[in-house]
């Protein structure tokens, strides 16, 4: 590394750990405590909660997986969103750019929810999920956006935020589907002896009838 690159860097470090420490105090001085405060709190525990008693326990992987596919998927695009200044959060659970309330629970659950509900019921997973983008876009965010919590920069708009949805929407799935398309010949250890400890089970069970 020449010593130009080394200096560029180091002022890069600096640069960076100056703006970790604003967003401290910003979030200090302007978040905590406030109304908008708690009603991020609320929007970070409540769907979790939800999620708990909501849950198909025998699909938990498999929505677990999806989940977390719309979790990492979301949180890049709303970093992309936030670090390029087309959209900003004033008020936040934690400091940083992003909104941690949404990234890690309420849409990762939101659409969660959705994907259990099409699979139970055997419905078009693209049409309900674009019905959830939708309501997202164009009645959540707008929600948010006239309570101050949510702000949008130049020249973005709400269907902006919906293409971002269906994106999400899109890739989520695929990611989904190809992981169950690799896995359809073979059962993973773990999967394999579960079935092996729960047909004991069940016959120790018969055994003792």
């Amino acid at each position: 590394m020449s010593d130009r690159q080394m200096d560029a860097l180091m002022k890069l470090n600096y640069m960076q750990d100056k703006l970790t420490n604003a967003w401290l105090d910003y979030w200090q001085r302007y978040s905590v405590g406030t109304w908008q405060f708690w009603l991020n709190m609320l929007i970070l525990l409540l769907p979790l909660v939800i999620l708990y008693f909501a849950l198909d326990r025998r699909r938990a992987l498999l929505l677990g997986f999806y989940g977390y596919s719309v979790h990492v998927i979301f949180t890049y695009i709303d970093g992309y969103g936030t670090s390029h200044s087309l959209w900003s959060y004033p008020f936040k659970t934690l400091p940083g750019p992003m909104s941690f309330a949404l990234d890690v629970s309420f849409i990762p659950i939101a659409y969660m929810l959705v994907y259990q509900w099409t699979i139970r019921h055997g419905k078009n997973y693209y049409l309900f999920a674009t019905v959830l983008s939708g309501f997202l876009a164009f009645v959540f965010k707008p929600a948010l956006d006239s309570m101050g919590m949510f702000l949008l920069h130049k020249g973005t708009t709400f269907l902006h935020l919906f293409l971002g949805y269906i994106v999400l929407t899109l890739t989520s799935k695929w990611v989904t589907n190809l992981y169950l398309y690799l896995m359809k010949d073979h059962d993973p250890f773990w999967f394999r002896g579960l079935k092996t400890s729960l047909r004991r089970t069940f016959q120790g069970k018969i055994k003792a009838r």
